[in-house]
């Protein structure tokens, strides 16, 4: 049973594969570059696996030691991680023992697919969503691990290649704007944020305003989101 649902999730996964492969790559290299410990690559990939918060770890474990804001960061970066959450209540209701380790694999990616894809005929759909979590983070625990090992091997310049989580956020918002007809929620989170920074950023730093758009943005939602489900039903 279990062999027959890995065998249906690889196929799921080879997209993400492509993609965390060479973000972990990424990872382990500017890691490797902040003269921290090799071995920390894996075991951040491993026990964190919070993908682009791996990449803000990076400057939080250089800085000086400063636990509110590490904290605040934190919250900033994850925080769509709670309306991810909130979501899969439902699904993951089936997983029994393995629900911890689903919550704590959810990473963007893995979210898309366990929302989207269905198991085929037969394959028993707890071990599926298992699977598809389990791969993903092994596909970025390997990257993690060859970039590590690459960036102490090969010295380059690493300029340019901290860009890359930020380029894997822009394809992502592309596909769902592509994905859905209506463009509501994704017009407002920008227009908010933009507002925000012209009007707050000065006064409350980039952080902060960041923090407060977001709110902002969840407030809008809830306020329309009657508005939202009827539009999104005229387009079904």
């Amino acid at each position: 049973m279990k062999r027959k649902a890995l065998k249906a999730a690889v196929p799921y996964t080879l997209p993400v594969m492509m993609g965390y492969i060479f973000l972990g790559m990424a990872f382990g290299i500017l890691l490797h570059n902040t003269n921290v410990p090799d071995g920390w690559a894996l075991f951040m990939s491993i026990f964190v696996y919070a993908g682009s918060m791996q990449f803000v770890a990076i400057e939080l474990l250089t800085a000086p030691f400063a636990p509110f804001s590490a904290a605040l960061v934190t919250l900033m970066v994850n925080a769509r991680h709670l309306f991810y959450g909130l979501s899969m209540l439902e699904p993951f209701k089936i997983m029994g023992k393995l629900k911890p380790y689903m919550i704590f694999s959810l990473s963007d990616e893995t979210y898309s697919l366990e929302c989207a894809a269905e198991p085929p005929e037969g394959v028993d759909r707890k071990y599926f969503l298992f699977f598809i979590a389990l791969l993903d983070q092994s596909y970025w625990i390997l990257g993690s691990v060859i970039g590590a090992v690459a960036g102490a091997l090969i010295p380059f310049s690493t300029e340019g290649v901290d860009f890359a989580m930020t380029a894997l956020f822009v394809v992502i918002a592309l596909d769902q704007w592509r994905s859905y007809r209506k463009h509501l929620p994704a017009v407002l989170g920008a227009g908010v944020t933009v507002l925000f920074l012209i009007v707050l950023g000065h006064f409350f730093g980039q952080d902060q305003m960041l923090l407060i758009s977001l709110g902002a943005i969840v407030l809008c939602l809830l306020v329309l989101r009657d508005r939202l489900d009827e539009k999104e039903e005229e387009t079904c």
